[in-house]
């Protein structure tokens, strides 16, 4: 059937999207976006939006990026897809600048496509090399919406599937916001919290440890920083258990939280790392690197992980683009700073308005609890909901954590090209969606 010649009207369109797209989680944006540039996306009936998400977490470059576009240009007019055992050299390229920008041991890279597929990689690969099968994540993770990633997940989607896999295990997220073991002064004993958590591990596993797969902030789950330490304990843990810790930085990688990568902060290099959202500044690309000994055993016992998307050298090229960008305009810097104006900013609304409970996060990926009585630190999800609402009429979009019991939390991540004059665009009109939301 022959496409129609003109575009339907908006009613037309909210009609098909309700009667031909499948609903995947949540309600879409009532929005019909038309375009996408740098910190804004444009509606089709002419309003600018600021993206305070950019994107899916992930456009870390902004939207439509001259620099991206340019690349995609050209390269998908030369070499855009190769069979899967095929290599070019914008592959190999990125595998050996993502070395690069890593810590020894970490120097093997498989391109791949989403986090989700990163995570089931890796996953795959350290049972492959340890000879086990029982993976340990938080409590509150999320790894993505493919089988072992899907088993690695707790924060949502566990309901209505059937049984998982055999061996996933779920530790406590450490929560300094909301402490469950705590000194005497009520901050959070995270050591006993983790000690505890593998307590419990220890006494469901069959003997059969073969990695804890973690955030170094947890996002979905209410972007969540475990304290400085934490992460030398847990890679401890690990070992005593002959574990590989695999470290999901899908969105905290690549510069956002001010370092190029999280888990610099704690001093640790995890043994198979893996990367999304943020390496492709919104195109899908994925990555899992990891040491040149845990690839070599992985090989040795026929590590298989073929896609169709595997090493594919489009996307390749514009990985090596958001390296170049990285790189040259110091975004690790930049992103610092700018988490610092966007902290200060979110501190005056705090002063305004008391049902701002917590301002949480590293860099540019901050989050923020909204709750109806600081004391008590009760939540409201209907809160969250109508602050939100209130941003998009005013202009900006905002991530609200949609899980029952946490929509009170929001995830803002502004592209690490934004302005100091947009996030103060930004800061002003959350400021007056929550005072207009409690009024």
């Amino acid at each position: 059937m022959a496409a129609p010649t003109t575009a339907p009207t908006s009613t037309d369109f909210w009609a098909d999207a309700r009667r031909h797209l499948v609903r995947y989680g949540g309600e879409f944006t009532p929005e019909i976006i038309s375009g996408a540039a740098g910190s804004f996306v444009h509606t089709e009936d002419g309003r600018r939006i600021l993206d305070f998400t950019s994107g899916q977490m992930s456009a870390i470059l902004g939207h439509s990026h001259p620099e991206i576009v340019d690349t995609v240009r050209r390269q998908i007019g030369s070499l855009d897809h190769l069979f899967s055992g095929m290599l070019s050299r914008p592959v190999v390229d990125l595998a050996r600048r993502l070395a690069g920008t890593l810590p020894a041991p970490l120097e093997k890279a498989l391109l791949l496509t989403t986090g989700a597929e990163s995570n089931e990689a890796a996953i795959r690969m350290a049972k492959l090399v340890t000879g086990k099968h029982e993976v340990v994540s938080f409590a509150r993770s999320w790894h993505g919406m493919t089988q072992a990633a899907a088993n690695a997940t707790y924060s949502a989607g566990r309901k209505g599937y059937g049984p998982s896999s055999p061996g996933n295990f779920a530790i406590p997220a450490p929560n300094t916001y909301r402490p469950d073991f705590t000194h005497p002064d009520g901050t959070l004993d995270w050591r006993r919290q983790l000690d505890f958590g593998f307590d419990l591990v220890d006494a469901q596993s069959v003997g059969s440890l073969a990695a804890c797969l973690v955030e170094p902030i947890l996002s979905s789950g209410g972007l969540l920083e475990p304290p400085p330490g934490y992460f030398a304990a847990l890679l401890e843990k690990c070992r005593e258990r002959g574990m590989l810790l695999i470290l999901d930085e899908a969105q905290t990688g690549l510069c956002r939280t001010g370092t190029w990568y999280a888990f610099e902060r704690d001093g640790v290099v995890p043994d198979i790392l893996t990367l999304s959202k943020t390496l492709g500044a919104g195109l899908p690309l994925a990555a899992v690197v990891t040491s040149a000994e845990i690839e070599q055993e992985a090989h040795d016992r026929g590590f298989l992980f073929f896609t169709t998307h595997v090493s594919d050298p489009l996307v390749a090229a514009v990985g090596n683009t958001v390296l170049d960008v990285l790189e040259r305009d110091r975004l690790d810097e930049r992103a610092l700073h700018l988490g610092g104006v966007l902290r200060r900013g979110l501190e005056g609304i705090a002063e305004r308005h008391h049902v701002v409970g917590d301002i949480r996060g590293r860099g540019l990926l901050v989050g923020i609890e909204l709750v109806v009585d600081r004391d008590t630190k009760g939540s409201s999800d209907e809160l969250g909901a109508a602050v939100t609402r209130r941003c998009l009429e005013l202009g900006l979009h905002m991530n609200i954590v949609q899980l029952p019991g946490m929509g009170g939390v929001f995830r803002i991540a502004p592209p690490l090209t934004a302005t100091e004059a947009e996030l103060g665009l930004g800061l002003e009109i959350l400021d007056q969606a929550i005072g207009e939301s409690t009024a």
